[in-house]
C-alpha cells in the first residue's frame, strides 16, 4: 500500500447470514471496483466468524464518493437484505503507521 500520511481507514466489521448467495462474487467485484476509485490506497480483509475489512483512502471526500458509487450502493442494499445479520462501519484518521517484516521489501 502506498502511504500518504495522514490518510483514512474505513473499518467494516460484520456478522454474516448463513450461505453465500452471491456474496463472494460481489465482494470480489467491490474489491476490483474500489481499486480504481480516486483516492483508494489499499485494503486488508479477514473473514471467518466475524468479517473485518479495512480499506484505506486519501480523503474523506474519496470515502464519500465510494459510498455513493452506483454498484457499491447496490452491494450495500443486498448486504442489508441478504448477507449481514449485523455490521458496524468506522472511519478513522491515520496519523502514523509502523510496520515490521522479516521479508525484504518487494
Amino acid at each position: 500500500m502506498k502511504s500518504f500520511i495522514p490518510y483514512y481507514a474505513v473499518i467494516f466489521s460484520s456478522l454474516r447470514t448463513e450461505g453465500d448467495r452471491g456474496y463472494t462474487e460481489m465482494a470480489e467485484r467491490m474489491e476490483a471496483l474500489a481499486r480504481v476509485q480516486p483516492g483508494f490506497l489499499g485494503f486488508e480483509t479477514a473473514r471467518d466468524e466475524v468479517g473485518i475489512t479495512v480499506s484505506y483512502w486519501e480523503s474523506l471526500e474519496d470515502i464519500t464518493r465510494w459510498k455513493e458509487q452506483a454498484e457499491h450502493l447496490e452491494a450495500q442494499r443486498l448486504g442489508k437484505e441478504m448477507w449481514y445479520e449485523h455490521y458496524t462501519l468506522r472511519i478513522c484518521k491515520v496519523e502514523r503507521e509502523y510496520s515490521f517484516s522479516k521479508r525484504p521489501e518487494e
